[in-house]
């Protein structure tokens, strides 16, 4: 962030960051969404806090957050709670033509319960990220960089990358070997200009990034939850080392 911050600052270019499932984020000692201009999370089903869809944008900018709360709301300058609390009224006005993206207090509800167990939550992938960096380090496989001082990863993902010419086999290879072991694995992510909808819209061709490409090609994420156990952890260590040795 540092480096696009010196790129964004002295051009008065405002600095937009997808933190999508980054809210346990700490960068430089800097809480992550307190660092560009507007940040954006992501509350998908998939990440590590959620509402079952939707997100979050955070700012300092108080001019841009009440457009953007009122963009949620159709354009109307006051919400239900505004309009229908006590001593509120039920008059509004409609500012601007907006979007219905408003949460709903079913998801806020999910929301605030899955928040007061983020620390628990993220404390137990952190000790299975360490599980898989300490067993899988003799193995011919490019493991996460280590993380700096000052900086808290959110330990989304535990992804590796599969180097042929070292592993002896294709990452698809070996990502067909765990699941016929009844390990499940995914690719995050395959790279955007491979695929089918920009290659045809802006022409783009393999060929054009290779390191992309190469990370593209190579990248597996192994299973990582708060909810594995260490021996579901160790059921995938062991098969990667049956299918690497």
């Amino acid at each position: 962030m540092r480096a696009f911050e010196a790129l964004a600052r002295p051009r008065g270019l405002v600095l937009i960051e997808d933190a999508a499932h980054c809210v346990e984020g700490v960068d430089a000692g800097r809480k992550v969404g307190a660092i560009g201009d507007f940040t954006c999370f992501s509350f998908y089903a998939t990440k590590n806090l959620t509402t079952g869809e939707g997100g979050m944008v955070t700012t300092a900018n108080e001019d841009a957050a009440a457009r953007m709360r009122m963009l949620s709301m159709h354009g109307i300058d006051r919400d239900a709670w505004s309009r229908y609390a006590p001593g509120g009224r039920s008059d509004y006005a409609v500012r601007m033509a907006g979007f219905k993206y408003n949460m709903m207090d079913l998801q806020a509800a999910i929301g605030l319960h899955q928040l007061a167990r983020l620390g628990v939550m993220h404390a137990r992938r952190a000790a299975l990220t360490a599980r898989y960096d300490a067993a899988l380090a003799a193995l011919p496989l490019t493991r996460p960089a280590p993380v700096p001082t000052g900086t808290v990863h959110a330990h989304h993902l535990y992804p590796v990358l599969v180097d042929p010419a070292a592993a002896g086999l294709t990452r698809d290879a070996l990502q067909d070997a765990l699941r016929a072991r009844g390990i499940s694995t995914s690719v995050h992510f395959r790279a955007l200009h491979l695929q089918p909808f920009y290659q045809e819209r802006y022409g783009l061709v393999r060929g054009m990034f290779p390191n992309a490409e190469r990370v593209s090609d190579q990248t597996l994420s192994l299973p990582l939850s708060s909810a594995l156990s260490n021996a579901d952890v160790d059921r995938v260590i062991e098969a990667l080392h049956e299918c690497l040795s």
